[in-house]
């Protein structure tokens, strides 16, 4: 084991421990945040409480042009861990741990090379991305921004540089109907479950359509009805459904005509039909803007020696940065396949190639 990766698995170690779960979310300024600027000594570092267990930390030496995002926040654990989730166990080929793979790998690598070296440097760790009500970025992004000329999202992605994923958005249903005997007539109209299943219909219909439109390796639309409730009995016209789905969009999509499209297919109208959640595709913009913006990307991984990966379904905060104007990109270690598991685990060898390629970036000038 290479000294890198020697050091980098006593962060990681240190990182693991704490509980960072998202929900609940209890989450401060000290505790996981007091530990990175403990490591982060020569960095000019800047703290913010959002609010909710929201926090971030800004860390900057010298004057770098690339910004490296890694949120620190993990998904709760499952009662099928086989050991304690805060306690990493490093094997011959893997560590395992809560949040080792979905992505405290990543900060623990950066801490590192930041160690390694004074190359100028930029981190942006915060603690919001595994749940809704995300406050950090948009926080930072309000913010007095430094010239930075691209942002690297550090997520699971084998080493290779993604430069693009799905948009998502997610919608909460609701149908009115009228209760009544079921052996009326008038059943498969005044039924609110009824409604809800024949919208099901329309929209699996209208999706199936789309498996014609690419972009950059990823093609159609990706679409679920997540739950569907309502009713009361096998004899009753049900009075109420709610129902809810959620849709993964291509860059070249529009979100926002594909919303009415959904809402339109309810005869009749639903009683609501709210959005819950969105956040951008990667790149973000329209489709021509989104070429543009994946092609910039791409020279940018290329000039820093980054393997280019394949498009991704999975959503990343890059589109935030992207959709801000920034050239971003998600580059981590470990695989997807691997994050939200039981026993979570991220190969050794991904986390020494990550280690060795943050720590090249920052020593040699690049970052």
């Amino acid at each position: 084991m290479n000294d890198l990766l020697a050091r980098t698995l006593t962060h990681l170690r240190a990182l693991v421990a704490f509980d960072t779960r998202n929900p609940p979310r209890a989450i401060d300024e000290g505790g996981i945040f007091e530990y990175l600027r403990a490591q982060l000594r020569g960095f000019d570092c800047a703290t913010t409480d959002h609010g909710a267990g929201a926090v971030s930390l800004h860390a900057v030496r010298g004057k770098p042009k690339l910004l490296f995002n890694v949120h620190l926040d993990t998904v709760p654990d499952s009662p099928h861990w086989s050991a304690s989730p805060f306690e990493l166990r490093v094997g011959d080929e893997r560590a395992v741990g809560l949040g080792a793979c979905d992505i405290k790998g990543a900060a623990a690598a950066l801490l590192t090379a930041a160690s390694n070296s004074a190359g100028d440097a930029a981190f942006l760790f915060t603690s919001d991305e595994e749940a809704n009500d995300a406050r950090c970025i948009a926080g930072f992004l309000a913010g007095e921004r430094r010239g930075y000329d691209a942002v690297v999202v550090a997520e699971p992605t084998r080493c290779e540089a993604v430069l693009a994923h799905r948009g998502i958005s997610s919608v909460l249903m609701r149908f009115a109907g009228r209760a009544g005997h079921a052996s009326g007539g008038n059943a498969s109209i005044d039924s609110a479950v009824h409604q809800a299943m024949r919208w099901g219909s329309r929209a699996l219909d209208f999706v199936e359509a789309q498996a014609h439109a690419r972009f950059g390796g990823l093609t159609g639309l990706r679409f679920n009805v997540g739950r569907v409730e309502g009713g009361i009995k096998a004899n009753v016209i049900a009075p109420s459904a709610e129902l809810r789905f959620g849709f993964r969009p291509l860059p070249s999509m529009d979100t926002d005509a594909l919303l009415e499209r959904f809402r339109g297919f309810a005869e009749p109208a639903a009683v609501e039909f709210t959005e819950t959640f969105r956040g951008p595709s990667l790149p973000a913009g329209d489709a021509a803007d989104a070429e543009s913006r994946r092609l910039s990307a791409r020279d940018r991984a290329d000039a820093l020696g980054l393997p280019i990966g394949n498009a991704v379904d999975f959503w990343t905060e890059a589109s935030l940065f992207s959709q801000a104007g920034y050239d971003a990109f998600v580059f981590g270690p470990g695989d997807i396949a691997e994050a939200h598991t039981a026993d979570e685990w991220v190969a050794l060898s991904q986390l020494e190639q990550y280690a060795e390629t943050v720590n090249r970036l920052i020593a040699d000038g690049h970052a």
